[in-house]
C-alpha cells in the first residue's frame, strides 16, 4: 500500500497551492464584484440599456465560472484523499489506477489554472480580435491563411470562447486574402497576445503539380477588444470611410447592398473593415470600435503620449521575421522561435492544440526570458 502513501502526501503537498491559488486568482474580490453587479441586475431600469445589460450578464458567468472552477479543484483534491484513505484502510489495491488518473488531471488542471495568474496585462482579461493577411505567394500563401483561421477557431471552440466573423475576403482560387474575427471569453487576449506575428509553412504544396516543397508565410495579428470606457479623441477628417457590398463568410444580404464598411486612419494608415453586421450604419460602429481598439492599444504598449505619435504597424510578411514554423515536409514539427516550445504533432496543433506554446509563452514572459530565445 505504499503507493498510496506516496499519493496521500503529493496530495496534501498541493493543499497550499490550492490555498494560493484562491488569492492569486483574487476570489474574494471576484465574490465581492458578483454581489455588485447581482444588485445591478436588479435595479430599475436595468434591462433598459440591452446592450450594457448583456456584458453585465456576461460578466456575472464568468465571474462565478471562475468561483466554481476553484471550488471544483478543491472538491476533486478532497475526494482522492478520501479515495487514498479508503484504499489504506480496507487494503484495497484496485483502486490505484483510479487515484493515478485523478491525480495526474489534477495537477495537469491545477497547472493550468495557475497559468491564468500570469494574465496581469491591463488589457489581457478582455476579449480579442484577431486579424488574419495572407503573405505574398498568391494561392499557396491564401490557403495558409485560412488553415490559420480554422486553428484559431478550433482552439476557441475547444475552450469555449465563441468567435464571430467581422471581415472576410476569399482568395483568387482558394484560402483567403484576409480576415478579422472577435473571439468572446474570459482572457482571450491575455492568451492569444503571445500569437500575433509571422507564422511559416513548410510544406509539399497541393497546388503544385509537381509535387514541389513550398515555404509560405501568413501573419496574424491579436488586438484586445476595448470598450467605450477607455476614452480616446479621434478627429472625424482623420479618417477616410469607404462601403462596398459585402462577401464572404456572410448572410442573406451578402452582396445585395453596400452594407460593408472600411475605415482608414490616414495619419496613422491603419485600416479596418467590418462587413458582418446588417446595416451599413452597424458595421460603421463595429469598424469605429476596432479602430478605438487598435490605437489604444498600440499608443499603450509603444508609451506614446498622443495618437498622432503612432505610425501603424509595418509587419514584414516574409522570411526572418516568423515567430513560428510549422513543418509538414520533410518531417512533422511546429517550433515557437521565441521559447524554444515544439510539438511534433502537427495535426493536433492544426486541430487548434495550442496550449503548449501558449503556456511557455506565459511562462517565459513572467520570467523574462523569451526574448533571450
Amino acid at each position: 500500500m505504499i503507493e498510496f502513501e506516496e499519493y496521500r502526501l503529493r496530495l496534501t503537498a498541493l493543499r497550499p497551492e490550492l490555498e494560493d491559488l484562491e488569492a492569486a486568482l483574487g476570489l474574494k474580490e471576484a465574490e465581492e464584484e458578483l454581489e455588485r453587479l447581482e444588485a445591478e441586475t436588479a435595479a430599475d431600469g436595468f434591462w433598459t440599456d440591452l446592450e450594457n445589460s448583456q456584458k453585465v450578464l456576461q460578466r456575472i458567468k464568468r465571474l462565478k465560472d471562475k468561483k466554481d472552477a476553484h471550488k471544483a479543484l478543491l472538491r476533486r483534491w478532497e475526494d482522492l484523499i478520501t479515495l487514498c484513505e479508503m484504499a489504506l484502510e480496507e487494503e484495497d489495491g484496485s483502486l490505484l489506477p483510479e487515484v493515478q488518473e485523478g491525480f495526474s488531471a489534477l495537477s495537469r488542471d491545477l497547472s493550468a489554472a495557475k497559468l491564468q495568474t500570469l494574465l496581469t496585462g491591463e488589457y489581457d482579461k478582455n476579449n480579442a480580435i484577431l486579424s488574419f493577411h495572407a503573405g505574398a505567394g498568391g494561392t499557396e500563401a491564401q490557403d495558409w491563411a485560412q488553415m490559420l483561421y480554422r486553428m484559431y477557431t478550433r482552439w476557441a471552440e475547444r475552450h469555449g470562447f465563441t468567435y464571430k466573423i467581422l471581415d472576410y475576403l476569399d482568395g483568387d482560387e482558394a484560402g483567403i486574402k484576409s480576415a478579422t474575427i472577435l473571439i468572446e471569453g474570459e482572457n482571450a487576449y491575455g492568451y492569444l497576445r503571445s500569437e500575433s506575428g509571422v507564422h511559416r509553412l513548410v510544406r509539399v504544396s497541393p497546388f503544385d503539380a509537381s509535387g514541389r516543397r513550398h515555404t509560405s508565410f501568413a501573419a496574424l495579428e491579436v488586438t484586445p477588444e476595448i470598450g467605450d470606457e477607455v476614452e480616446i479623441a479621434i478627429r472625424p477628417e482623420d479618417l477616410k470611410i469607404d462601403t462596398y457590398r459585402s462577401g464572404g463568410a456572410g448572410g442573406q444580404h451578402v452582396n445585395k447592398t453596400e452594407s460593408a464598411v472600411r475605415i482608414t486612419h490616414i495619419p496613422t494608415g491603419i485600416i479596418v473593415a467590418c462587413q458582418n453586421e446588417r446595416s451599413q450604419h452597424q458595421n460603421r460602429e463595429v469598424a469605429m470600435r476596432m479602430l478605438r481598439s487598435k490605437l489604444i492599444e498600440i499608443k499603450e504598449r509603444e508609451h506614446l503620449d498622443r495618437i498622432e505619435d503612432i505610425k501603424g504597424a509595418q509587419m514584414k510578411i516574409e522570411w526572418g521575421s516568423q515567430i513560428r514554423s510549422y513543418v509538414f515536409m520533410p518531417y512533422t514539427l511546429v517550433k515557437d522561435h521565441r521559447t524554444g516550445f515544439e510539438n511534433g504533432n502537427i495535426n493536433a496543433v492544426m486541430d487548434g492544440d495550442l496550449d503548449g506554446f501558449i503556456n511557455a509563452f506565459l511562462k517565459a514572459s513572467a520570467t523574462g526570458n523569451w526574448e533571450k530565445k
